[in-house]
């Protein structure tokens, strides 16, 4: 059966927000949580960026759900050692319940040290030898690692559950999905996309999770929900690979002013009416995920909780 979380966007809102978010998610009947780790928003509307290691320790402290990174990119901005010590902890933390979600990333966030964005191809070779070093030190081993993006020496996490916290390898396209069935626990892919799904699984994924997300906004009034959705997260719309490779809030900016509010409409839930949100959040179940997490746009987050407490989830537990 699907498991239905709440996803925290820290591009959007203050760590103390997200605490809240928490809280009410968990009051609300959600079953887990997700937080995204960026260190820029898409853009300055969204005007938050919190460090997600920070918020993870905070959560683990006033809420009892499961936790998962949605994602994080270990290979540029810190390195895989430093990312294992984090995920380590973490899972110590939350006694066990939290999961490293994991991705090739985007410039947006990874170019920020001054060096090369590489391409799709070196960045997915990238994010294999990084799953590699996290998989060595997770054991609580001494590990030394010379490989051909990264070097560990005499490394040992003293820090370790008793189980190493289980990776999901988030994915778009099918060479991604192909590497997740291969060297991850799960897969993360934003779209209720089943033939990723089956692709995942003809690749090795078998019976491993499948996680996937959207946003929606709730309001008694769709046409301001859309407005609200327009100036916060045109980005979402964005074509192609510019979300990989755009490297500013300026440049999301300037390529998000082609969005228009039509498009918004039309792609995004907006508004109150329950069908329409347990439709969109039902179609990933339909594809075949084991969980989904929904994030809501914009300020009404009390009421969007009680909305779906009392509206949305029932039915989708239900199957209606």
């Amino acid at each position: 059966m699907t498991r239905y979380g709440y996803f925290l966007s820290s591009e959007e809102f203050t760590p103390r927000e997200l605490l809240d978010q928490a809280r009410m998610a968990e009051e609300a009947g959600f079953q887990a949580l997700a937080v995204s780790d960026h260190f820029h928003p898409w853009n300055d509307e969204q005007g938050e960026g919190s460090f997600v290691w920070s918020v993870i320790g905070a959560l683990s402290q006033v809420t009892s759900l499961p936790i998962t990174t949605l994602v994080t990119c270990p290979t540029v901005r810190l390195h895989p050692a430093i990312n294992a010590q984090a995920a380590a902890t973490a899972a110590v933390l939350t006694g066990g319940n939290f999961r490293f979600g994991l991705g090739s990333g985007e410039a947006l966030n990874e170019h920020i040290l001054g060096g090369d964005w590489p391409a799709a191809d070196v960045r997915l070779e990238m994010l294999e030898e990084a799953v590699e070093v996290i998989r060595k030190l997770s054991t609580g081993e001494r590990v030394t690692h010379r490989g051909t993006h990264y070097t560990v020496e005499n490394a040992r996490l003293y820090t370790v559950p008793s189980e190493p916290a289980p990776l999901f390898v988030s994915g778009f396209g099918p060479r991604a999905a192909d590497l997740a069935g291969r060297i991850g626990d799960g897969f993360v892919t934003m779209q209720p996309d089943s033939s990723l799904v089956e692709r995942f699984r003809r690749s090795g994924g078998a019976d491993k999770p499948v996680v996937g997300g959207l946003k929606v906004c709730w309001d008694t009034d769709r046409q301001r929900a859309v407005k609200t959705v327009h100036r916060l997260w045109p980005n979402e719309q964005l074509p192609g690979e510019l979300a990989q490779i755009l490297p500013t809030p300026e440049h999301f900016q300037q390529a998000s002013s082609l969005v228009t509010e039509e498009m918004v409409s039309g792609a995004v839930v907006c508004g109150d009416r329950a069908d329409d949100h347990v439709e969109a959040v039902g179609a990933y179940a339909q594809a075949d995920f084991d969980e989904v997490y929904i994030n809501q746009i914009g300020p009404d987050q009390r009421q969007f909780f009680g909305f779906y407490r009392d509206q949305v989830l029932p039915r989708l537990r239900t199957g209606e």
